[in-house]
């Protein structure tokens, strides 16, 4: 079967050299990387043989950068420079940082010195963004990968969740290049787990990924036919993982130690530490004995029972399965339909989360291949395709948009170029016109979401198309272009057909949607659509109208005197001023009824003026030279 490609994968020179790719899981709370050898893919190791690396960075006022393991060894003792967690702000705006700061124990700087949307954080390096951060994780696993494979990589596969929007991947390919990497494409991790597991080799199917990382959560149904990946519905919440766990329990440590730890950094570190070697040993045992050093040196011990830890989490994976029952819903599917489950993510590891998606599915999820490890494997297998090392392998990922995208017609409308759940990567156009005479500019607002009005959709980004030619009002031909590349991005293209003028915007803002966002922005859209549905009504009779007003004012001002009596001219005037009135209303119909009748009554006017212009045309000439 011949590979059809979606991206711009790097190309063998030779026939028989292999190129050097690898996959890259860039994980909230761990990392790997991972390469086909053999014709096997496995993760990497580094020189202690350990294949995860934590996603820490630790920045010092010498400029020294430490990643992984030695980063995370100082996280109690030095936290304000000991980055952890960052994928859960990379991409979001500095307003996003209200609900996201209790999430993270760092110091942001005052962004309002700073000309950027992009959040900073203070260090003893300087003020650092969280995709420099993601860079230097990716450095690590770059050289990681090169010393392994003994030469530079060619490119690289790196995974995001799913619904992750173009801002926050942007943000991610931006990192990546900070880190020298090519990157081939960016991989949903749902997919690239399902590829792990070999699904994609299947006739055909459903499959159904539940990823429950540290920071993030995604389930996907995946639908395979003839050999097509595509991504049947998305749902998730990047804002809901294993770190939620650990905080739950704790401020249960802290409740019971009746300790207050809101200003103490070192002593949260420490407790939130405990807090993690806590949840892994409850998932091989029914208690765990919890042991924290306090500042006063004393130690506090007690229990922690299974039970215990299930209460506390319970509220977050009731949270999951609801996503479930959403993403089903939106796919139009039951969960008899679908044939497998692919667990993700080293928080499915607990029994009780295993134990609730299989009593939802209704069937056991796979779980033979490493939680932690199944995203980067099925990264790196799809990175070997795209550098052209398996030409035989056909492998089409197809993904779909979380959100409608459109832009801003007369009436303050959204008019929507690409319907939400279209599957990617993506081309659609469509043609536009001017509304004045002479009109030589167009200002394109691109926006995104479902709702009707402009100030309801959020705003992606404005360009101007100037050079068009001034011809009369509606003659212009704008054809506007979206394309959607295989990664999610979006580029613009506003072209005038006549004259060749164009102008294009590649969207690329510097902060995302959160999953609840876009959610709010879903539920919104049913529960206004019939008041959007009156409001699109209202908001085109009224551009219409202000278009009959403005063509009937610019005419009469030109030939009104000499093609009309004044009883015709009081006539039209009246029909006017009905019009302009009946614009200034709420009235859809009312204002669809004046502007019929002002057509009326203007229709001796239209007629005399067209044969006005025909016997300007014909002066001097005969009827036959025409034919």
């Amino acid at each position: 079967m011949a590979l059809l490609q979606i991206s711009e994968p790097g190309q063998s020179v030779l026939p028989h050299q292999r190129q050097l790719a690898a996959g890259i899981d860039l994980g909230t709370t761990n990392s790997l990387v991972a390469t086909v050898r053999n014709g096997r893919a496995e993760t990497l190791a580094d020189e202690n043989g350990t294949h995860i690396l934590p996603s820490v960075v630790r920045y010092t006022n010498s400029n020294r950068v430490m990643v992984g393991a030695s980063a995370l060894a100082h996280a109690t003792t030095d936290p304000l420079n000991t980055l952890a967690s960052v994928k859960r702000i990379i991409g979001r705006s500095v307003r996003d940082l209200s609900t996201l700061q209790g999430y993270l124990p760092y110091q942001f700087a005052d962004q309002d010195s700073q000309n950027s949307n992009v959040p900073r954080i203070e260090t003893a390096a300087g003020s650092i963004t969280p995709i420099e951060v993601s860079a230097e994780i990716l450095k690590a696993l770059r050289h990681r990968a090169e010393a392994s494979l003994s030469g530079r990589l060619s490119g690289v596969v790196i995974t995001v969740p799913a619904y992750f929007d173009d801002a926050q991947r942007q943000a991610t390919k931006d990192a990546a290049r900070l880190a020298s990497l090519n990157v081939f494409r960016l991989l949903n991790e749902p997919t690239a787990a399902a590829v792990a597991y070999g699904l994609d080799r299947q006739a055909e199917g459903v499959t159904a990924v539940y990823d429950l990382g540290g920071g993030t959560f995604d389930i996907s149904l995946l639908k395979l036919t003839r050999g097509i990946f595509e991504v049947l519905s998305t749902g998730g919440d990047t804002a809901l993982g294993g770190d939620d766990f650990d905080r739950e329990i704790a401020a249960w440590i802290l409740r019971q130690a009746k300790l207050n730890a809101n200003d103490d950094h070192q002593l949260m570190r420490r407790v939130m530490t405990e807090a993690r070697r806590v949840k892994e040993a409850l998932t091989n045992a029914d208690e765990a004995l919890i042991n924290l050093q306090l500042n006063d040196g004393l130690q506090f011990e007690k229990k922690i029972t299974c039970q215990q830890f299930v209460q506390l989490i319970e509220p977050y994976i009731k949270k999951t399965i609801a996503w479930c029952h959403k993403t089903l819903r939106a796919a139009e599917i039951e969960t008899m339909d679908v044939e497998h489950i692919v667990m993700v993510g080293g928080s499915t590891r607990i029994p009780y989360v295993r134990n609730q998606v299989e009593k939802f599915f209704g069937r056991p999820p796979l779980i033979e291949i490493d939680a932690d490890k199944v995203v980067a494997i099925g990264a790196a297998q799809q990175a070997d395709v795209l550098a052209g090392n398996r030409p035989d392998e056909d492998l089409l990922l197809l993904d779909v948009l979380p959100l409608s995208l459109g832009i801003e017609t007369m009436g303050n409308l959204v008019e929507k170029i690409i319907e939400r759940n279209t599957t990617i990567p993506v081309a659609r156009a469509q043609e536009f016109t001017t509304f004045k005479d002479g009109q030589t500019a167009m200002r394109i607002h691109v926006l995104q979401g479902e709702r009707e009005k402009v100030e309801d959709c959020r705003s992606l980004a404005t360009f101007n198309l100037t050079d068009i030619p001034p011809l009369v009002a509606g003659a212009a031909r704008i054809k506007v272009t979206f394309q959607v590349d295989a990664d999610g991005l979006l580029g613009v293209t506003a072209a005038e057909e006549t004259s060749g003028a164009h102008a294009s915007v590649e969207v690329k803002p510097s902060y995302g949607l959160t999953d609840a966002e876009i959610e709010n922005i879903l539920k919104d859209c049913f529960q206004h659509a019939e008041e959007d549905m009156r409001i699109r009504q209202l908001a085109e009779q009224q551009v219409e109208a202000d278009r009959v007003l403005e063509a009937l004012r610019s005419a009469l001002e030109k030939d009104g005197d000499e093609l009309l009596s004044e009883p015709e001219k009081a006539n039209i005037e009246q029909a006017k001023n009905v019009l302009e009135s009946a614009r200034q209303g709420d009235d859809s119909e009312l204002i669809k009824r004046a502007i019929k009748s002002l057509e009326r009554e203007s229709e001796i006017f239209i007629m005399r003026r067209m044969n006005q212009s025909v016997q300007r045309v014909m002066k001097g000439h005969r009827f036959e030279e025409f034919e």
